[in-house]
């Protein structure tokens, strides 16, 4: 909320574009009813995800009403891959976009024009729409595959791959690049022998590299229901980047079990507490791992999420300085700006060895992929 001289309150977007999609009015609404969904999963402080609001569209007060409640839910799970995926508000606001788009296709395309014309028009609005937040992420995945793919002698034609273009989803068209880095995440789970590697490759060759992708996406526990190989082979941003960081996830997350790392036996107090911990999603077992950190270090709070309750990157300040002490710099503790405090973070893991995986501007507009990606590599350099 901002409040201007004359005592007007007003909800803050951080994407400029997103802010004027929507009047003052529409905003607070569109807020309250954010609020509302996500407290329904546990009341104050809890979180959201995209497969929690699918389960709660029913209630979402949208424009838009040629669409039902099961119609939205539908869309959400076609437009994006990856339903673990936190909500937050501005991620939130994408889905009346979606369901307006939508509305307009039923209600002014059919019967104007053919089934296929209106499916292909739904398809690049979508597309549109949701590719203009994912440049900060698609820099990251870039960087990440800059990394780990440079020394693979097929993939050396195309990397390092700017990050600054659309490079990275063409690259991806032919398969081979999803392939190989399915296996930096799970080494082993596709034979390379299988996957079609010529300079130019048929139709047929590419469907054949993106169903041996899918399924071992699939096999490594990645969400594939929404993705087919048409979408790869066309190369649609949204598509090919969620699966392009579910994969990372994955890679990321591979060690925080306690079969991998047994020391994380410390986070529980008795046997009850063990069982639990196995059972639970590596992401929550991060986040349990994170709040025993910061409880060494004094923290005040408990962080739930890696959006919001990070933004202010007070709980990094925290988190590094307990890790790696003898890289701290005691003026940390006393920035009062949330970017600048960002910025010292972030030159705080670069001391400690850590990779990028966001900006400063990344953390203090909270965003969960690439903030999880940030404390998972924080967890392999502890």
């Amino acid at each position: 909320m901002a409040t201007g001289a004359a005592g007007y309150v007003g909800v803050l977007v951080s994407d400029p574009w997103l802010q004027n999609q929507f009047t003052q009015v529409e905003l607070r609404s569109l807020k309250s009813q954010f609020l509302a969904l996500r407290d329904d999963g546990g009341g104050s402080g809890a979180t959201m995800t995209l497969g929690d609001l699918v389960g709660r569209m029913s209630g979402l007060k949208l424009a838009g009403g040629s669409l039902t409640g099961e119609e939205r839910a539908s869309l959400l799970r076609g437009s994006f891959p990856d339903l673990g995926q936190q909500v937050d508000f501005e991620l939130f606001l994408r889905v009346p976009l979606l369901a307006f788009v939508s509305s307009l296709v039923h209600l002014k395309l059919q019967g104007h024009t053919g089934a296929k014309n209106t499916s292909d028009f739904l398809k690049a609005s979508t597309t549109t729409l949701l590719h203009t937040i994912s440049e900060s992420e698609k820099s990251s995945y870039v960087a990440h595959i800059n990394n780990y793919l440079a020394g693979d002698e097929f993939l050396k034609r195309h990397i390092p791959i700017h990050p600054l273009t659309n490079d990275l989803f063409e690259i991806a068209k032919d398969g081979v690049l999803l392939c190989k880095l399915i296996n930096v995440a799970a080494p082993g789970t596709i034979d390379e022998r299988a996957i079609n590697t010529k300079s130019m490759l048929n139709p047929w060759e590419r469907n054949e590299n993106h169903t041996l992708c899918l399924n071992s996406a699939k096999a490594i526990g990645c969400t594939v229901v929404n993705i087919g190989t048409e979408d790869l082979i066309e190369g649609r941003p949204h598509l090919v980047l969620g699966l392009i960081y579910q994969v990372i996830k994955i890679q990321l997350l591979a060690d925080v079990n306690l079969k991998k790392t047994p020391q994380l036996v410390e986070l529980v107090e008795d046997n009850k507490d063990v069982d639990e911990l196995m059972n639970l999603a590596p992401e929550k077992i991060l986040l349990r791992w994170m709040n025993f950190q910061l409880k060494k270090a004094g923290y005040g709070r408990t962080v739930t999420n890696f959006s919001s309750d990070v933004k202010d990157a007070v709980a990094y300040t925290y988190l590094l300085n307990v890790l790696a002490p003898e890289h701290a710099k005691l003026a940390s503790m006393a920035v009062k700006d949330s970017l600048e405090r960002a910025k010292l973070v972030l030159e705080h893991a670069d001391r400690m060895g850590c990779k990028r995986y966001l900006t400063p501007k990344d953390i203090i507009e909270g965003s969960a992929n690439l903030n999880l990606a940030f404390v998972a590599h924080i967890f392999q350099k502890r």
